[in-house]
């Protein structure tokens, strides 16, 4: 998104927090979940109907008459908080149709996590959205099954549904659904990563990602986010995965810097030396 755009969702994001704000509870909870799906179906209706996305980002019409079109087309099909939040959005400047889409979408995904919230779940949610994306990424066919565009919505949130439905919590369920759904999804694996970060931020902790050559014990876990945590001086949560090829240590990804102290590497480089 580009300026315009990012202040547009800024805006939208104000107005849910209006809504998403108050004491923790499962009702409390339930509500936000069910704000998340209606988010989610307006998303999908955006992503599949272009002529109704440009009419709502149309910045030759006034902001009230695209919100009134919202009103009219989507008031007696979603509940009233679902229809306020759609109706700012539409109000707002995007810079291209497809912005309001993802805008939409990240509006469901932080009110599915504000549910996870409410419900006491955060921890669990951001677990499994991890071991997913890892169960994902160990599966050539998955892989390219939801990451075929042109495969049908339907066939992917039917199997989806085969290997979540009881096993996950409910805001699991959603976000993986509805976000491996999506056609603008390229990379299932790259997806599921954003959805795990996203919840890890949602509690306040940024993410490092680790690669062990064998599993860590939890005091190993323990000292390892300590030390990570003085280096960048925020909280900081592991997403531990294990990798026998590196032979012995680490592989440490933090948003965009990777710190590659696995034996593996240091023989790659001792034999760039040797040959040198």
């Amino acid at each position: 998104m580009d300026a315009a755009s990012r202040a547009a969702m800024e805006a939208a994001r104000a107005s849910l927090q209006e809504q998403t704000g108050g004491a923790r509870s499962r009702n409390r909870g339930e509500a936000l979940l069910a704000l998340a799906d209606e988010l989610f179906a307006v998303a999908h209706l955006l992503d599949g109907q272009p002529t109704l996305r440009r009419a709502l980002s149309d910045a030759s019409v006034r902001p009230e008459d695209r919100a009134g079109l919202a009103r009219r087309l989507l008031g007696a099909q979603v509940q009233p908080s679902t229809l306020e939040l759609v109706e700012t959005i539409a109000r707002q400047r995007w810079s291209r149709p497809l912005d309001l889409v993802e805008a939409t979408e990240t509006l469901a995904t932080e009110a599915a996590l504000d549910a996870a919230d409410a419900r006491g779940e955060l921890d669990g949610v951001e677990d499994e959205l991890f071991r997913f994306g890892r169960i994902i990424a160990g599966d050539a066919d998955l892989l390219r099954i939801l990451g075929n565009r042109a495969a049908p919505r339907e066939g992917k949130a039917a199997l989806l549904d085969r290997l979540l439905a009881g096993k996950v919590s409910p805001v699991t369920e959603r976000l993986v659904r509805n976000h491996l759904t999506s056609s603008h999804v390229h990379n299932p694996e790259n997806g599921m990563e954003r959805l795990s970060v996203a919840a890890a931020r949602r509690r306040g902790r940024s993410v490092a990602h680790v690669t062990s050559a064998v599993p860590l014990t939890a005091v190993q876990e323990q000292r390892l986010a300590a030390s990570l945590e003085r280096m960048y001086g925020r909280t900081m949560g592991l997403q531990v995965q294990v990798d026998p090829d590196l032979l012995g240590g680490l592989v440490i990804r933090v948003d965009d810097e990777v710190i590659d102290g696995s034996v593996a590497n240091r023989l790659e480089a001792a034999g760039r030396r040797l040959a040198g």
